[in-house]
């Protein structure tokens, strides 16, 4: 497959942050709405409770799945058929309706109790949102084959049109009656997931007619069609796409690719296996928070929505920068390293490729986390001011918890990096060993988020997640060190930016800090 994986990723990261940026735009444009036009507590229904639950469902059903399936392309592609990966992409649609029954359950009848008033809302958009990650999860195989052949342009065109339907039928529902928002909220959710199928299925129903038809003509003719049809857009499309694997559009259906072995593949249901571990464990890691809110008396709806909102201006970075990065070089190094190789007996030159974008990309990451967190303290004020109002900032608790959150993105940065790369070449036996770690790591967060909640307030969620970050950061650089260290390379030295650069930002947060100080003294003056 003479694809460029490295300028793939590269690509993928940069194209995901455009989009990433349009989606936050988009969300919080609705948010803003919602704050100003339908009250906070409908906001902390959708954002905090609806949310989690589609969060939840979707990441437990397909990230095992997902992560593994991209690892045996790269590294067990002559034990694992094409018929394997496909009919393993829609196990995630039975996990799924597995996971869907007790989260109902738990949704409906467990967590914190709704206003009476939004009850009924409330329960339909629960069946909703379930019912949205069941369709969601079908077009798993064509998204999964759309990943593996770097069809990057695809991938943010459809997440593009998924997001648009989504929010112009909500918009146009709540619009028209402010007090019927969840029922939209759950009428967009089902939209934007049907959207997801058709689009998908759609374009390949295209491109694999296409691509069947270049081939015959191009076999069917001598050498001189190729020389006098080199512009033709079907060469630039398909030049490179021999070895796609699928002929019909059926073949995404389970079982309907022709395969000599097995239905499933054991070796891939046990890096599954091990993997659908680590996803449970990284969940409560990941919406730990919004767990603790939603289980416990901790904060009622309106305080969900302020931390929320709070919690995603925080998190911009994370969402736009840091996670496409995150996702591009986790792909990229489970292309480049072997789970199953130490490094010493691995091509050097991929190696000592890896051990330099991964000490890059911390670098970079590292660089950015630092600029939130010396500017983050000057302007946190100014940017709630202009997003919420003067009413939203009253008291002071959402500037507070937007300065304590640009702390938080420098662990964050250098913790999707390390982790990425640690989870993308270990082996399944290491994996299941960081699975009990792990465990440790989230029933401790979740007890230091309901202590430090207790004592701190709202606040107590950020120092506990920022604790619990460090410590995994600390045991993914020392699985980095150990690596590496029979060959005398040490990508953590690579880590940190330079001293210049580090003197200029916080010199220059230092002094855009004390020039907002002065200002905001006059005008209390």
């Amino acid at each position: 497959m003479p694809r460029n994986i490295l300028k793939s990723s590269l690509y993928d990261a940069g194209f995901s942050i455009i989009f990433q940026i349009l989606c936050r735009i988009v969300t919080f444009g609705i948010n803003a709405f919602i704050i100003r036009h339908v009250g906070r507590e409908v906001l902390g229904i959708m954002n905090v409770r609806l949310l989690l639950l589609e969060s939840t469902v979707l990441f437990l059903s397909r990230e095992a799945v997902s992560r593994a399936a991209l690892s045996a392309t790269s590294q067990q592609r002559e034990k694992c058929t094409w018929s394997q990966l496909i009919n393993q992409q829609w196990i995630t649609v039975i996990i799924c309706i597995f996971v869907c029954l007790p989260c109902c359950y738990v949704w409906l009848h467990c967590l914190s109790s709704v206003d009476i008033v939004y009850l009924d809302q409330y329960r339909f958009a629960c069946y909703a949102v379930l019912l949205s990650c069941v369709i969601e999860l079908c077009a798993e195989p064509p998204v999964f084959v759309s990943q593996v052949f770097c069809f990057v342009k695809l991938k943010i065109g459809l997440n593009t049109l998924h997001i648009f339907v989504r929010s112009v039928i909500f918009l146009t529902i709540a619009l028209t009656d402010s007090t019927a928002a969840i029922y939209a909220f759950a009428v967009a959710q089902l939209a934007s997931a049907v959207t997801i199928v058709l689009s998908h299925y759609g374009f390949y129903a295209f491109y694999i007619n296409s691509l069947n038809r270049y081939k015959e003509d191009r076999n069917a003719s001598s050498s001189c069609f190729l020389k006098s049809d080199l512009r033709d857009w079907r060469k630039y499309l398909f030049e490179n796409m021999d070895d796609f694997p699928l002929k019909k559009l059926s073949d995404f259906l389970p079982g309907v690719m022709k395969n000599e072995s097995k239905f499933l593949n054991s070796e891939l249901q046990i890096l599954t296996l091990s993997f659908l571990k680590q996803a449970v464990l990284k969940q409560i890691l990941t919406e730990g928070e919004k767990y603790v809110m939603s289980m416990s008396p901790v904060l009622n709806f309106e305080q969900q929505a302020m931390y929320d909102v709070v919690n995603n201006l925080g998190s911009l970075a994370a969402r736009f920068i840091f996670r496409p990065i995150e996702d591009s070089s986790y792909f990229y190094f489970t292309q480049t390293i072997s789970r199953d190789v130490a490094l010493s007996d691995q091509d050097k030159t991929k190696v000592q490729e890896a051990g330099i974008v991964l000490g890059h990309l911390s670098m970079t990451v590292i660089s950015i986390g630092l600029l939130a967190l010396c500017f983050g303290q000057s302007y946190s004020h100014t940017l709630l001011y202009l997003y919420g109002g003067a009413d939203f900032i009253a008291g002071g608790l959402p500037e507070i918890l937007l300065k304590w959150h640009c702390l938080a993105i420098c662990f964050l940065a250098i913790n999707g990096i390390t982790e990425g790369y640690m989870f993308a070449t270990n082996t399944s036996q290491d994996i299941d060993k960081y699975n009990y770690l792990l465990a440790v790591f989230s029933i401790s967060f979740l007890l230091l988020s309901y202590l430090l909640t207790t004592i701190f307030g709202p606040v107590g969620f950020i120092f506990a997640n920022c604790i619990n970050m460090f410590c995994r950061i600390c045991y993914s650089a020392r699985f980095i060190w150990l690596q590496y260290k029979p060959l005398g390379i040490n990508p953590l030295r690579d880590f940190v930016p330079s001293k210049m650069f580090l003197f200029t930002v916080f010199g220059g947060g230092f002094l855009c800090n004390s020039a907002m100080v002065s200002q905001l003294q006059l005008l209390a003056i």
